[in-house]
């Protein structure tokens, strides 16, 4: 008679906090439906030890502006859709996206150097496109993501969406820019457990509700530094389920941003033969790090190539079993 061997069970104390992105007009807003994230007891799909109540959720990654240093295969990919966000957040939604995740590039200075007017008009425009919850994110200068990220906020009030990115040299004008309209903000920092928990603490100092908090703690891709990342995001994940409440948040991470910026996914010349089809290639270098993140914690990943949006929500089925398909 075969023995019954005990799988050993790692008991957790903590829990990650639940965050709502999306208000539906029965909450104030216009959104078909709303995104639910966190509150997992447990290890990334360890459900045995713990629940994982809400599956990972896939945004897509959309530009105000036509992205001309995206490699040709993403851009075939979109087609001419690239050439306006609010027919691109409309494509990506019928692609399978459970989020929008729209980059104001065109408000950087070498970009446009567009104001909070144009900004208010693009984000009110993909919201008219598309039923889905949003993301904004600026482009990354301090003085104009504070400029565009506010007026986004404003543009969207009611639509509980999340502005992005809140760091920690302009996390106060972020932060009252969400507090002021009712949004979410995305806490960013440079890949270190200590720093995320830090900036976390300053944001809850200002009086915003950690449920309205999505840490971004920076991602490397395959090859550019994805052991890193994956170890950081499991420390705040453990840190997270030992107790620790300024490191309970819902992660996002922009995958397809690192992926196809590597050398390997964005170009096809003076590379060696070996590496084989280019578009096969970037599409590996995309789902192979979002894959991975996901292990390692990631609820929210941001990608680029509609084909990698349909692959990894197949992944992520996978993961979570048949009962949960579908579901947010």
């Amino acid at each position: 008679m075969a023995a019954t061997v005990e799988i050993p069970k790692e008991k957790w104390t903590g829990q990650v906090r639940e965050i709502v992105l999306g208000a539906t007009p029965a909450e104030g807003g216009s959104r078909a439906r709303k995104v639910i994230v966190g509150g997992e007891s447990t290890l990334p799909f360890l459900t045995f030890e713990g629940q994982m109540p809400h599956r990972p959720v896939v945004a897509a990654e959309v530009w105000d502006i036509y992205p001309d240093d995206w490699s040709p295969i993403l851009l075939q990919a979109w087609g001419d859709a690239v050439k306006d966000p609010a027919a691109w957040a409309k494509k990506a939604e019928e692609a399978g996206a459970d989020i929008i995740a729209l980059k104001l590039q065109g408000a950087h200075p070498d970009r446009g150097n567009i104001g909070a007017e144009a900004a208010k008009a693009t984000v009110r425009r993909v919201l008219q496109a598309t039923g889905l919850p949003l993301i904004v994110v600026g482009p990354g200068i301090a003085e104009k993501d504070n400029e565009v990220l506010v007026a986004a906020a404003e543009a969207a009030k009611g639509e509980r969406i999340a502005i992005g990115n809140c760091e920690d040299k302009n996390y106060r004008t972020i932060v009252a820019g969400a507090l002021a309209h009712d949004q979410l903000v995305i806490a960013k920092t440079p890949i270190d457990v200590n720093l995320a928990k830090q900036l976390n603490i300053l944001i809850s100092d200002m009086r915003l509700p950690l449920d309205r908090v999505l840490m971004d703690p920076t991602t490397g891709a395959l090859g550019y530094g994805l052991e890193y990342t994956y170890s950081v995001m499991e420390r705040l994940r453990l840190a997270a389920l030992a107790g620790d409440g300024m490191t309970q948040q819902p992660m996002i991470c922009t995958v397809g941003e690192e992926a196809w910026r590597t050398k390997e996914a964005k170009v096809n010349e003076g590379v060696p033969k070996a590496w084989g089809d280019w578009k096969t290639r970037g599409l590996v270098w995309e789902i192979s790090t979002a894959t991975a993140l996901l292990q390692a914690g990631a609820d929210i990943v941001v990608l680029r190539h509609p084909e990698s949006i349909r692959l990894i929500q197949e992944t992520i089925d996978d993961l979570m079993g048949d009962q949960q398909k579908g579901e947010g």
